[in-house]
């Protein structure tokens, strides 16, 4: 990958981005906390791509910044990469935190929504509405009900996966920097490689973990 030519135009993009972030984030979490609804609306759509969008933007300028540590960085550049990718991990958990907010809010207006239905149904059947009818519209209730708790698995799911796919590319972010004070110190290389494949194996254990948690939560959804 190319490295950019300065240190700084690299942080005043990362600055950009980050800013850019807050202000979408701080539009996302009010129309979290005020969404009544059970159906997505353009707005949601536009804030949630935006927001999306940018973070992804924003990780592509920590590769970048990491490439040029790896590069020979000073020990201050280290400290101030390391401070823009846990802004980054931070942006982005909260953000899957309140998308599966949104998905279990709505979720709840769904149920809501439908036991309204099924109970103006049961109203009509005692007044005499066709029983076929009638069966058809409990089995679309049911089917929205269970509808929703996937939806709400998948968000879990994919919360969990961008948290992994952050976690390894700080671990990457880690290893490089091993790698470049191995090559300059080959006392302490022995020292570095453990450290290395025990924090591969501390990657696999989380991630085994996670599939199983997220696997589980799945098995528990089908099985109500």
């Amino acid at each position: 990958m190319e490295v950019p030519i300065s240190w700084d135009a690299l942080r005043k993009q990362a600055r950009k981005l980050e800013a850019q972030l807050d202000e979408q984030m701080n539009s996302y979490r009010k129309l979290v906390s005020n969404k009544v609804s059970t159906k997505n609306d353009s707005e949601e759509n536009d804030i949630e791509s935006g927001v999306d969008r940018l973070l992804k933007q924003l990780q592509q300028v920590n590769i970048k910044m990491q490439d040029w540590v790896s590069s020979g960085g000073s020990e201050m550049v280290s400290h101030t990469l390391t401070r823009h990718q846990e802004i980054l991990q931070d942006l982005t958990q909260e953000f899957y935190r309140l998308r599966s907010s949104l998905r279990a809010k709505q979720e709840h207006a769904s149920l809501l929504e439908d036991f309204r239905e099924f109970d103006r149904t049961r109203s009509g059947l005692e007044e005499g509405v066709d029983s076929t009818e009638q069966a058809l519209i409990k089995e679309r209730a049911a089917i929205s009900r269970n509808t929703g708790h996937m939806d709400n698995v998948i968000s879990q799911a994919q919360a969990t996966l961008g948290a992994l796919v952050l976690q390894r590319s700080t671990f990457g972010g880690i290893n490089s920097k091993l790698g470049n004070v191995s090559s300059r110190l080959p006392t302490v290389n022995q020292i570095l490689s453990s450290i290395k494949r025990k924090k591969s194996m501390d990657t696999i254990i989380l991630s085994l973990v996670a599939s199983v948690c997220t696997f589980l939560i799945f098995i528990y959804w089908l099985s109500k």
